[in-house]
């Protein structure tokens, strides 16, 4: 996946003329700070050369995060069709081109971003998304108090894991709250990533919500340590991108997270695929999380015919919707490992 081309084009030019070894430096800086989580009173993105390094170095992989989840959701509720939506923590706009380039219909946008660096850019960036009426707030979305009317899409992407434990719950009630249609949450692909879902997942069941995406059922969630549920979108590298994360290979995997959640149901459906498929000759191995709030390992083999065929063509994050009834509830899933 690649960022649309107005917005490859516009970080482009963004970063004409700014050193490739301030860059990197600055880039290694932000990602020790994401990979500690830290939590120091200061912004991630607290300045330009900061936002900058963003732009060059995560943009594209928080991009193809949150495109894949609103795919996830496009496939549960086709009929969904946003026309008003709220970003909270919207850094330089990642969630705004996404669902731009998702839902044509997308015309009026408020975004609330604390950091004056990253929404200056994302201010800038914005000027060719597509919405016509775009709406920057500045605003610290972990005091849990957005102020606006509701909305029928509200997103908010890799924003838990910069808050306090305390101050997420707050702000995934006054979230739901602002919701007319659609919640979605994306948080990255890490053990610790998961489990702010999770926490986020309880309290939205608990508030009446439909889980619309990845999950299959509002069971509590099967997946126990060392396991964990997430997903991974493989995004195209430019050259700049390489030569500031000193790279050779023209690709990374974005490891993610997300969870939709929406004031209607979406359609049923019979299990996820939690892993990357194995597959071998005559028999592919499916890790799935079941309709019946079991997940585990199911192996299926030639021998299942349509079942077989259909196996083969799913991928990871794909919903599993066997045409045999056997497919669905007949052998036992293995046990998660761990």
């Amino acid at each position: 996946m690649q960022l649309p081309p107005p917005l490859r084009h516009a970080v482009d030019d963004a970063l004409k003329g700014v050193a490739l070894a301030d860059l990197a430096t600055a880039s290694e800086l932000l990602s020790q700070r994401y990979r500690g989580e830290v939590h120091d009173g200061r912004w991630h993105l607290g300045d330009d050369r900061a936002a900058l390094a963003y732009l060059a170095a995560r943009l594209p992989a928080t991009y193809a995060a949150v495109r894949a989840s609103f795919e996830a959701v496009v496939a549960a509720r086709p009929e969904f069709a946003p026309v008003t939506a709220l970003d909270v923590g919207a850094g330089p706009g990642t969630a705004l081109w996404a669902a731009a380039d998702c839902w044509s219909g997308l015309a009026d946008v408020l975004l609330i971003e604390a950091s004056p660096a990253i929404r200056a850019w994302g201010e800038r960036l914005s000027r060719g998304a597509g919405p016509a009426r775009i709406v920057w707030r500045t605003a610290d979305a972990g005091d849990g108090m957005v102020d606006c009317a509701a909305r029928d899409l509200v997103t908010l992407a890799y924003v838990l894991g910069e808050l306090a434990p305390e101050r997420r719950d707050a702000l995934i009630d006054r979230l739901w709250t602002l919701t007319d249609g659609m919640l979605v949450v994306v948080e990255p692909g890490t053990p610790a990533g998961w489990q702010r879902i999770v926490a986020a997942r309880a309290r939205l069941i608990a508030a009446g919500a439909h889980l619309i995406a990845p999950c299959p059922h509002a069971a509590p969630c099967p997946l126990a340590r060392p396991d964990w549920c997430h997903f991974a979108r493989r995004v195209a590298r430019s050259r700049l991108h390489r030569e500031v994360k000193s790279a050779d290979v023209p690709w990374e995997d974005e490891k993610f997270i997300y969870l939709a959640a929406s004031r209607t149901p979406g359609a049923a459906f019979a299990s996820r695929v939690i892993a990357r498929p194995r597959p071998a000759s005559g028999r592919v191995t499916l890790k799935l999380c079941r309709n019946d709030g079991v997940a585990g390992e199911r192996l299926v083999t030639r021998r299942e015919g349509q079942v077989f065929k259909a196996a083969r063509r799913v991928d990871w994050g794909d919903i599993f919707e066997p045409r045999q009834p056997e497919a669905v509830g007949g052998e036992p899933l293995a046990s998660p490992k761990g």
